[in-house]
């Protein structure tokens, strides 16, 4: 596994490893100590090929598994240093590579593949293409796996906040403040529980279904933004105070590198539900299990215990107090 130790591959690693799988992860180890201790790790810089090939010696995989590959020139580095040593290469894209809006709303894996407005969607399916390509011309043994919004106990999943993580709207709502929801709530979204990801992602791994095919992985339950918010203030028995601003105007005041257009307009600010039935012809008897007030439950618990990652973010918290009084404002003027 390249990476290994993100919120959607350390529950991959905790399961490979507790079955007994000869796991090895490659990464720079700056979590190398939550790594579990029968995984061996290979620490280095991906892009430092020759390292990679020392570190690697003269072992071939059963699969490869690539979790922090965004441009195509890191899937042309993998080509290089896999081809012939793996017989199954699983690329991680990422579900906000389907057409924004799609024709329809429920999204299968035939979904055209096309983001006007988020250059990180389009530059995981210039890798799916290369990486199809490849399969198709030279028989590169390629799976690719589309997540959505997967969460673990280090981050409460919500959609409007800075670059410092959820932390700040998780104490807007500890202290009675208005936070800001995209839209007017009710757009449905997907959150799924990393373990249950995992469950769905190992299924593929040796899977003679799964070469030259992509899947989507994913919980069945989907819920509104304003029912996501308030599961996270039941968790923290709060009463949540939802703030609605058009995901437009989010996208026009916020800071550019706080991406919103591609994060809410290219992603989270449009309805989809996934259809995972292709996943589980081929892995048969998946079933993501846990729901989204049962999962963020052990987040609100697991952040609330550790306070290194409570960080806060006070940039983004005068921000929405800014765009919460300016259109406050704006309705005065308006009556």
């Amino acid at each position: 596994m390249i990476g290994g130790t993100g919120t959607i591959s350390s529950a991959i690693t905790r399961q490979l490893s507790e079955s007994g799988h000869e796991l090895w992860l490659l990464n720079r180890g700056t979590r190398k100590n939550e790594v579990p201790a029968n995984v061996r790790q290979v620490i280095t810089d991906i892009d430092d090929e020759e390292s990679v090939l020392t570190g690697l010696a003269s072992e071939t995989f059963d699969a490869v598994c690539e979790f922090i590959g965004f441009i195509p020139a890191q899937v042309e580095r993998d080509i290089r240093l896999f081809r012939g040593r793996t017989r199954q290469y699983v690329y991680i894209s990422s579900a906000s590579a389907y057409n924004k809006p799609a024709a329809s709303h429920v999204i299968t894996e035939g979904t055209t593949l096309a983001n006007p407005h988020w250059e990180y969607s389009r530059n995981k399916i210039a890798c799916e293409e290369l990486l199809m390509h490849e399969y198709r011309e030279n028989g590169f043994p390629v799976t690719i796996v589309r997540p959505s919004h997967t969460y673990c106990e280090r981050g409460v999943p919500l959609s409007v906040h800075g670059l410092k993580g959820s932390w700040q709207v998780v104490k807007r709502m500890m202290e009675g403040k208005p936070v800001i929801v995209h839209g007017d709530g009710s757009s449905l979204w997907t959150l799924t529980w990393n373990e249950d990801f995992a469950h769905g992602f190992i299924g593929l791994l040796g899977n003679p279904k799964a070469i030259g095919e992509a899947f989507q992985i994913m919980s069945d339950e989907q819920l509104t933004w304003t029912q996501v918010y308030e599961c996270v203030g039941n968790a923290l028995h709060v009463t949540v105070k939802p703030y609605y601003v058009a995901s437009e105007f989010l996208a026009a005041v916020a800071p550019a590198e706080w991406d919103f257009e591609g994060n809410l307009i290219g992603d989270k600010a449009v309805t989809v539900c996934f259809d995972c039935s292709k996943l589980k012809r081929a892995v048969p008897g998946f079933q993501a299990t846990t729901r989204f007030d049962e999962g963020v439950r052990r987040c609100v618990k697991h952040i609330l215990e550790h306070p290194e990652l409570q960080v806060e973010d006070s940039e983004f918290d005068a921000w929405c107090d800014k765009v919460i009084a300016a259109q406050e404002e704006a309705k005065r003027i308006l009556k």
